[in-house]
């Protein structure tokens, strides 16, 4: 019951600011796409951030991600996965950066919507129903754990605006609200969690089928 009302109250959050809501969903998958148009006439720039990304999940920080896997142990992929992507890639770089000056942690995400479409642009043309299928299954994920961002730049929207114009949530100190933004923002996190534990069930899912595929 407990939380049930926790969800309600950060939906509420949502729909109090859901213009905000759509732009900031508006403005990063169509980066995306804008990138992937980009990139899809500089094919050498998506060679070297794949390159990049495959090193990182053999040998860098991502190795044990990468590790779990390729030895299939998925309980592990899906913790280790869920794990990066709300601890560094949610509240480190989003939502951290925030706190201290308002809405700078939009620009990493920002930034990783143009990462994203870069890597993750499709070849121009795609002849077989199992590589559209394949594309389809990645075009969701994306769709899935861009939501989880997108709902925590918007949770670094709602601070920001609540810290620079308090009269907006009728706070009447900065301290009020400061801590009121803090407080909306940790509230969205539950719909954070929700959406990257479900994109990270998802994502080893489709890994563990393409490496089945390919092996």
């Amino acid at each position: 019951m407990r939380l049930m009302r926790a969800f309600q109250s950060a939906l509420k959050i949502v729909n109090r600011s859901r213009r905000a809501y759509i732009v900031l969903n508006l403005v990063y998958y169509g980066l995306i796409i804008c990138a992937m148009i980009y990139v899809s006439s500089n094919r050498s720039l998506q060679h070297l951030l794949r390159e990049t990304a495959r090193t990182e999940f053999a040998q860098g920080s991502l190795a044990p991600i990468g590790d779990a896997y390729l030895r299939g142990h998925s309980l592990r992929a899906v913790a280790l996965t869920f794990g990066v992507n709300l601890i560094v890639g949610s509240f480190v770089c989003i939502t951290l950066p925030s706190l201290a000056v308002p809405f700078s942690g939009l620009l990493t995400g920002v930034c990783r919507a143009v990462l994203w479409g870069l890597i993750f642009s499709p070849p121009a043309v795609t002849l077989s129903w199992r590589g559209m299928i394949v594309g389809s299954l990645i075009a969701l994920l994306i769709l899935l754990e861009g939501q989880g961002y997108v709902l925590a730049m918007f949770g670094a929207y709602v601070q920001g605006k609540t810290f620079l114009f308090p009269q907006t949530v009728g706070a009447t100190s900065r301290r009020q609200d400061y801590r009121r933004g803090l407080t909306d923002c940790m509230r969205l996190y539950l719909l954070v969690v929700l959406v990257l534990a479900i994109a990270a069930v998802y994502e080893v899912a489709i890994v563990a089928l393409l490496i089945a595929k390919y092996r």
